[in-house]
């Protein structure tokens, strides 16, 4: 017996369009993000890793507080772009550029871009893609800082070292994250939304 008229169901073509595609003006603005903070890193290779050993030298794990600017790919990426993988495609673009220009670190750099961008991305993906007010943005700073503990528990060997110090060296990289990527990002994407060079981008126009 007929209950009334069956609404049609959604087909491939409407779940795929309710997905955010990727722009060929998004792959390039992303891949120029990445280079610029890839020069940020760069300059910041010497300072921070200067700051780090100081850091350490007062208390093993402190170093974890200048670490957040190596985290700002990421979080600038996944504000700017709000696509699935922006995180992630310019954290990856900043850490290759830092390595090619010669940092302590090496290939590993690009481990740790993969790790930080990732952790970036979950949490940018766990909001939908449609919430990047400060707080998501200190969140994603923080997830980065925790994507490099992962990471550097097996690439740096710290998980033979010490309860105590993985604890200070982990809360170090959250607050660093959160701090130095979430929130320095998030108000150099609203100073880069002013000057009108991302009206194309719902970052611009919500600016």
């Amino acid at each position: 017996m007929s209950t009334g008229p069956t609404l049609p169901s959604a087909g491939p073509t409407d779940r795929r369009r309710k997905r955010p595609s990727w722009r060929v003006i998004d792959i390039i603005i992303a891949a120029v993000l990445g280079v610029a903070c890839g020069l940020i890193f760069w300059v910041w290779n010497g300072i921070g890793f200067a700051g780090f050993t100081a850091l350490d030298a007062l208390t093993p794990g402190f170093g974890g507080l200048v670490a957040g600017v190596w985290l700002l790919g990421g979080v600038i990426g996944g504000l700017v772009i709000r696509k699935p993988g922006a995180a992630v495609f310019v954290e990856v673009i900043a850490a290759l550029v830092s390595a090619a220009l010669g940092n302590h670190w090496g290939i590993e750099t690009l481990y740790s871009g993969l790790a930080q961008g990732v952790g970036a991305e979950l949490v940018f993906a766990v909001f939908g893609y449609r919430r990047f007010g400060v707080g998501v943005a200190m969140a994603a700073g923080a997830a980065a800082g925790l994507g490099a503990f992962v990471l550097e528990l097996f690439t740096s060997a710290n998980i033979a070292k010490s309860l105590t110090f993985n604890s200070i060296y982990l809360t170090c990289l959250l607050v660093s994250g959160a701090v130095l990527a979430g929130l320095l990002g998030h108000w150099l994407v609203k100073a880069l939304a002013r000057t009108g060079a991302l009206d194309r981008f719902a970052a611009g126009r919500t600016a």
